[in-house]
């Protein structure tokens, strides 16, 4: 990875209490404490709301994104996710 590729190089793509949406089905990886590995933490199209913003391995951005539905907060990378427009 070249130093221009680094996303922390950028700003935060979502900002804290932004609502989005997940782009991809997430499953544990082993991160998630007390569930399975493969478990189902959010499905495709599940709306949360952007908690807090950490980091990974000094390259990117990991999102706390709140799951109402689920009461899970998940790390998500920015291409696990999108934003969800709000309608005035």
């Amino acid at each position: 990875m070249q130093l221009d590729e680094l996303e922390l190089n950028c700003p935060p793509v979502f900002e804290i209490n932004q609502k989005v949406r997940t782009r991809k089905l997430i499953r544990n990886d082993g991160t998630f404490p007390g569930q399975d590995i493969g478990a189902t933490l959010a499905k495709k199209g599940e709306i949360g709301y952007v908690v807090g913003i950490g980091t990974y391995l000094q390259t990117s951005y990991i999102y706390a994104v709140h799951f109402l539905e689920r009461g899970f907060i998940v790390g998500c990378k920015k291409k696990e996710l999108e934003e969800v427009e709000e309608v005035s």
